[in-house]
């Protein structure tokens, strides 16, 4: 094989594995493509995402603020316990006061 035919064969070959190169390049291109229905679901499954978060938003908020309702009504709640108790307190008091002023007259 002399120089010339060594080129030629060399040249081949490298035609031959580019070509090859090219069309399983293309093959892979043409399988990964992506279709306007795909871009379109994705689209709708991003919307339907940022609307989910949305909703999430705004029942953590609307729980946020009725946590506070409650919690402000329980300390108003308890508020008003401890002032009924004391009340109750001072009436136990006070009628425990009448009773022994009662006995006492009786007795003297």
């Amino acid at each position: 094989m002399n120089r010339t035919e060594f080129v030629i064969a060399t040249a081949v070959i490298l035609l031959v594995a580019f070509s090859v190169g090219y069309f399983a390049c293309w093959l892979v291109q043409r399988f990964s493509r992506v279709s306007t229905a795909d871009v379109a679901e994705l689209d709708q499954m991003a919307k339907s995402l940022h609307d989910a978060e949305e909703t999430r938003d705004q029942a953590i908020t609307y729980l946020q603020q009725r946590e506070a309702e409650l919690t402000n009504q329980l300390s108003q709640t308890e508020a008003e316990l401890r002032a009924a108790m004391d009340g109750l307190r001072d009436a136990r008091h006070e009628s425990e006061e009448l009773r022994s002023f009662i006995e006492r007259s009786k007795t003297g």
